[in-house]
C-alpha cells in the first residue's frame, strides 16, 4: 500500500471513530450510531391553534412547509367539522419512517408518513389524549390519555388499541428506557409516577413527583436516570431509572418549567430545560447535575430535542411561532425559524426524507404564520424588576386566540387577564378570562375574540389594552400588570 493510501485510510478511520466516539442521541441508547444532520433529516413540530405540522430542514434551517392538519377557529366548531383540533403532542418510530400525531381537542392520534408527509391513518382514543410514543423495538404506541385514567396501547401495524394500562387520572407522558424494558408515565393530576414493564404491561415502580402537575419527561440515553419536569412549581426532579427507581435530585429551574432532553457531546452528556416563564433554556450536566449555561431564547419556549448528531438542539418557541437551533459546543441560538402558531412538542427525526427534495403534500404557512405580539409588564416597577407576561394574538381569520404566559405573579391567587379603558388600567375593565396562578406566581391563560383590532385600534373611542387585576371577574381588584407600548 502507498503511504497516501494509508494516510487516507487512516483519516478516514479517524472521521469514522469520531463520529462514533459520543454517539447515542435521545431517546435512542447511548451505543446508537450519531447521525450527521444532513438534507434527509426533517425537524417536526406540532402546532396547537393552526392545527398543523411544520417540516424543517437542518441543514439550511429553512421551513419546508406544513401539514394542515385541521382548520383554525371557527371553521372547527361545525358539527359536522372532520379535521384535527388543538395538535400538540408528538412521537416517531425507531425506522423514522412514521410520526405520531396527539390532537388534544379532537382526540386522536394521526400517523403520518415522513417520506410522503401523507396521513396513513387517523385513530381515535379516550378524552385529552397528551402524547404518544413508540416502543424502542417499533411495535406499539403508547398514549396517555390525560383525560381519563389510561395508557392507551396502539399496535403500530394495524393502528388499533389492543388494550388499557390503568394508571391514576391525568397521565401527562410517557418515555421508554433505551433498552425497552421501562415505559416511565408521568402525571399531570397526581403527584406519582408509574414505572411499567413494556414486555407485560403490568406496573412494577412507582415514584413520587413534588407537585402533581408533570407535562414532560425523558430518559437518558445511557439508561441510567430519569429526569422530568413541573411545570407547577418550576422545578425539575431525577430518579434512578432502574430498580428501585429511587429520587436522585431536585432542581429548581424556573416558572413555567416546560420539556427537559438531552444532547450527548464530546463534553459529557448534558440536560436542557425550558423554562417558559423567563424565556430561557437552562443547561445541567448528568453526572454532577451542575447548571453549565443559561441560553436567552424566543417567548416561552416548549418543546425540545436534540438532532442526530447531538451538535444542535432544536427548541418550539410557543409564543414566538418560532423554531430555535442551538449549537451544543457553544450554547449559542445560530437560527430562529418562522413556523406555525403555538408548538408544543418537537421532534428531530434524521434520515426522515428518502428524497431530500420533495415537497410533496407540504403547504405554504397562510393564516398559521400570522401572529401579534405584545407585553405585560406590573404597572410599578419594584426593585429586582418581575418578568414580564408574554402574549401572543394567533390570527384565525377575523378573530385570535389569545395566549398569555403569565408570570411574576403571588402563588395560588386569583387573576383575570381583562381590557382596561385607559393604558395605566384606569377606567372601566371588562374581563376576558379568569384564572389562578400555580405555586410559582404563573398560568398559561387563553381567551378568544377580535382582540388585536382592539388594543390596536387607531380609533380613541374603540382602544383597549390588555391588563391582568387582582381578584375575580365578579369582585375585580387593583391592576397589577398593564400593556407595554
Amino acid at each position: 500500500m502507498t503511504s497516501q493510501f494509508m494516510k487516507g485510510l487512516l483519516a478516514t478511520s479517524m472521521i469514522a471513530l469520531s463520529s462514533s466516539a459520543f454517539a447515542g442521541q435521545a431517546p435512542d441508547a447511548a451505543s446508537s450510531p450519531d447521525t450527521p444532520i444532513s438534507h434527509h433529516d426533517r425537524v417536526y413540530a406540532a402546532e396547537q391553534f393552526s392545527n398543523t405540522v411544520s417540516v424543517t430542514d437542518p441543514v439550511d434551517n429553512k421551513l419546508l412547509g406544513v401539514i394542515r392538519l385541521g382548520d383554525p377557529q371557527p371553521g372547527n366548531f361545525s358539527p359536522l367539522y372532520k379535521g384535527q383540533v388543538l395538535v400538540h403532542g408528538m412521537g416517531f418510530s425507531p425506522d423514522h419512517h412514521t410520526l405520531a400525531i396527539v390532537s388534544i381537542g379532537s382526540n386522536s392520534v394521526t400517523f403520518i408518513d415522513t417520506a410522503t408527509n401523507t396521513v396513513k391513518h387517523t385513530t381515535y382514543v379516550g378524552r385529552s389524549p397528551h402524547e404518544a410514543f413508540f416502543t424502542p423495538d417499533g411495535k406499539e404506541v403508547w398514549v396517555t390519555v390525560r383525560g381519563e385514567n389510561y395508557i392507551s396501547v396502539i399496535d403500530a401495524s394495524s393502528f388499533k388499541e389492543t388494550m388499557r394500562i390503568e394508571v391514576p387520572p391525568g397521565p401527562g407522558m410517557q418515555i421508554f428506557s433505551p433498552d425497552g424494558k421501562y415505559g416511565y408515565i408521568c402525571s399531570s393530576f397526581n403527584p406519582e409516577i408509574d414505572v411499567v414493564s413494556v414486555a407485560d404491561h403490568q406496573i412494577v415502580g412507582k415514584v413520587k413527583q413534588e407537585s402533581p402537575f408533570c407535562p414532560n419527561i425523558a430518559a437518558t440515553p445511557d439508561g441510567e436516570q430519569v429526569w422530568f419536569t413541573l411545570k407547577d412549581t418550576g422545578k425539575t426532579q431525577v430518579f434512578n431509572a432502574r430498580p428501585p427507581f429511587n429520587p436522585i435530585k431536585t432542581i429548581d429551574t424556573g416558572p413555567i418549567t416546560n420539556h427537559v432532553n438531552f444532547a450527548k457531546t464530546a463534553k459529557g452528556t448534558f440536560a436542557y430545560v425550558t423554562i417558559g416563564g423567563t424565556n430561557q433554556i437552562k443547561v445541567f450536566r448528568t453526572d454532577d447535575f451542575s447548571q453549565v449555561a443559561v441560553i436567552p431564547v424566543g417567548n416561552l419556549p416548549h418543546g425540545i430535542w436534540p438532532s442526530g448528531d447531538g451538535t444542535r438542539i432544536y427548541v418550539g418557541l410557543e409564543n414566538a411561532d418560532a423554531l430555535a437551533a442551538i449549537d451544543t459546543a457553544t450554547n449559542k441560538v445560530i437560527a430562529n425559524i418562522p413556523i406555525g402558531q403555538a408548538p408544543q412538542a418537537i421532534a428531530y427525526v434524521p434520515n426522515a426524507a428518502p428524497n431530500p427534495d420533495d415537497r410533496q403534500n407540504l403547504q405554504e404557512l397562510g393564516v398559521a404564520g400570522q401572529t401579534a405580539h405584545l407585553t405585560l409588564a406590573p404597572k410599578q416597577h419594584a426593585k429586582g424588576d418581575k418578568p414580564p407576561t408574554s402574549v401572543s394574538l394567533f390570527d384565525q381569520g377575523l378573530i385570535q386566540v389569545v395566549q398569555a404566559a403569565v408570570t411574576g405573579l403571588e402563588p395560588k391567587q386569583h387573576y383575570v387577564l381583562a381590557l382596561a379603558e385607559h393604558a395605566e388600567g384606569t377606567g372601566s375593565v371588562q374581563p376576558l378570562a379568569a384564572f389562578m396562578t400555580n405555586p410559582a406566581g404563573s398560568a398559561i391563560v387563553n381567551a378568544t375574540g377580535p382582540i388585536r383590532q382592539i388594543v390596536q385600534s387607531g380609533a380613541k373611542a374603540e382602544r383597549r389594552y390588555l391588563v391582568i387585576a387582582s381578584g375575580e371577574p365578579a369582585k375585580l381588584g387593583p391592576v397589577i400588570q398593564v400593556q407595554a407600548p
